[in-house]
């Protein structure tokens, strides 16, 4: 079953509230959906202890460099999708992970250090490939964005990272209160009650447009992997 990591150098840049809002769009398909929480800070195990998680979603905590491996193939033994949410030191895990995934998110803020972390994300993927010897396919996707303008300096790097042919997702998560209130509240953004969260409407679009594009790059990535193969 498809393993897609989350994974960035950089700390803060909505990494899990990105890995759990695919996670919990896709449960609310209907399909089933392994988390295995490789963060330290186990935000993802602490939001699956509030009210409301999707009985086919799992999240899976215990993890050390010695036992990601098993963990993944345990996990995409049983469930349609395995997500993985790792913490931000480069180490064995991290690169276990890696090694293991049909598909790599990066979040990143639109900050030129956010770039550079990015960067450093990407070479470490490439070097996982010439381990692995086959392509991970990957994309950056821009987090707690403003819904209303793009600032210069986000525009300047997706121009750059353009020009360099670094794949960026067309959605971008942007500064919603109902993504915070994921963790304080629990359950599925779909659970939540719109009188007390704003724009939660919008937000549920928000996230459902970036689980579909998510999907759809990975299977994109399964067909041209198939076509070569062909």
């Amino acid at each position: 079953m498809p393993v897609i990591v989350f994974s960035s150098p950089k700390g803060g840049c909505g990494k899990t509230t990105a890995a759990t809002l695919l996670a919990t769009e896709l449960a609310h398909r209907g399909t089933s959906v392994a988390v295995i929480d490789a963060d330290p800070n186990k935000n993802v195990a602490e939001w699956a202890k509030l009210p409301g998680t999707p009985e086919n979603l799992t999240v899976i905590s215990d993890v050390t460099e010695e036992t990601i491996v098993d963990q993944i193939e345990a996990a995409s033994a049983k469930a349609a999708f395995v997500i993985v949410d790792l913490e931000g030191t480069a180490n064995l895990l991290v690169s276990y992970a890696i090694s293991f995934a049909d598909f790599v998110v990066i979040p990143m803020q639109g900050s030129q250090l956010d770039a550079r972390q990015a960067g450093r994300q990407i070479k470490l993927i490439r070097a996982q490939e010439r381990v692995v010897g086959r392509a991970i396919p990957f994309a950056v996707v821009f987090t707690r964005t403003s819904p209303a303008i793009m600032p210069r300096t986000q525009r300047h790097i997706e121009s750059r990272f353009a020009e360099s042919e670094i794949p960026v997702l067309e959605t971008r998560l942007a500064d919603r209160e109902a993504f915070r209130a994921l963790f304080s509240f629990g359950g599925m953004l779909s659970n939540l009650d719109a009188k007390n969260v704003s724009n939660l409407d919008v937000a549920i679009r928000n996230a459902r447009a970036f689980a579909g594009e998510v999907v759809e790059r990975l299977r994109q990535a399964k067909n041209g992997e198939a076509a070569k193969v062909a």
